[in-house]
């Protein structure tokens, strides 16, 4: 007599009852299957998307120094990993990065201030460059992506600047003034270093399945 295979939810129950599966607290068995269900239902969220803008050119260089001796401007160093919604590392993605210069002005001919980084086995990507300017269409610094990869939703976004100040030096409130963000995460937290003086930021990137 053949029996029925047992569903996700009757081998966690079973998971429990044997021992095999128990939470550090004090926990019923309805809290502790309803803790761990939880837990596995929680996943990254995928990144805001934005416009693509009307500067992005095909073709960059994989250059992960984008600032030449003598360029004006803060030093910027922009880091991060490329990742799925369950955290794990995306493979082939492709990540180009393009941004306005000191003064904000876009180079439409050739490919200052543009990267097309393939991030390293470990899904980091990382590239030195300066903070951009202000311009009158967009007056927010900020930076653009577009970011592909096989198997999942090629994504185009940007990050702004939380010292930015046009924020007011209140992003939490201020992120979506006329309209310039898709989403207050992506008003990055900005650690500036005295050497140099230089700046950082991180921008993690969540790629959705295609």
């Amino acid at each position: 007599m053949s029996h029925a295979k047992p569903n996700r939810r009757q081998m966690l129950e079973l998971c429990i009852s044997r021992g095999l599966l128990i939470g550090g607290a004090a926990m019923s068995q309805a809290q502790l299957l309803a803790f761990w269900q939880n837990a596995e239902a929680q996943s990254h969220k995928p990144t805001s998307a934005e416009v693509l803008g009307p500067f992005y050119r095909k073709g960059a260089p994989d250059v992960k120094n984008l600032r030449a001796a003598g360029d004006p401007g803060l030093s910027l160093k922009v880091s991060g990993r490329v990742m799925n919604t369950k955290g794990q590392l995306v493979e082939g993605a492709k990540v180009d990065l393009w941004h306005a210069d000191h003064n904000g002005l876009y180079d439409t001919r050739g490919y200052r201030y543009r990267t097309q980084l393939k991030p390293d086995a470990k899904g980091v990507y990382a590239v030195d460059t300066v903070m951009p300017g202000h311009y009158s269409d967009r007056p927010a610094q900020h930076i653009h992506y577009l970011i592909s990869a096989p198997g999942h939703k090629t994504l185009i976004t940007q990050v702004y600047f939380a010292t930015d100040p046009f924020f007011e030096g209140n992003p939490e409130k201020n992120w979506n003034k006329r309209g310039i963000a898709a989403n207050k995460e992506l008003v990055l937290p900005v650690k500036l270093f005295e050497t140099g003086p230089s700046t950082e930021v991180t921008f993690d990137i969540i790629l959705e399945k295609a």
